[in-house]
């Protein structure tokens, strides 16, 4: 099965898909407001999410009547939402009661804490503990 993120559809049958014509689509590009992928010859291939993006800018110019300025910018907010809920997800499976513990390297990444690395640190008032120089997240326990 192919991915949606897959560039495969020429100009032409994405212009198809998508209900627009080449030029357009040529327009959008230039403007980034879809930016397809390139084969070794610099043709533009789109792949199903392009078109997907591309029928949402005609609905957005449409039906809602935003100009490409402001399509381009709803698309790159709802790129960065996606970006952040991924992270979010992330970020929960560590955090979850029962789950692994992790901390943040002096570089800001998020690293596992090995069971063998944990102990026990009771926080002075005001401070969060520490492992290492790195910060971990924690969670108090109801006393």
């Amino acid at each position: 099965m192919v991915s949606d993120d897959a560039p495969v559809y020429v100009i032409s049958v994405a212009a198809e898909l998508a209900g627009m014509h080449p030029q357009t689509l040529r327009q959008y590009d230039r403007l980034g407001i879809v930016s397809p992928g390139r084969a070794r010859g610099r043709g533009r291939r789109y792949s199903l999410r392009d078109i997907a993006n591309l029928r949402e800018v005609q609905r957005l110019s449409h039906d809602e009547g935003i100009n490409l300025a402001g399509i381009k910018r709803i698309l790159a907010l709802e790129g960065e939402v996606e970006q952040l809920m991924r992270q979010v997800e992330y970020l929960r499976a560590f955090a979850e009661p029962g789950r692994r513990i992790f901390t943040a390297d002096p570089t800001g990444d998020v690293v596992a804490v090995r069971r063998s690395e944990r102990r026990t640190v009771r926080p002075v008032r005001g401070e969060l503990p520490s492992h290492r120089g790195s910060l971990i997240l924690w969670r108090p326990t109801p006393r």
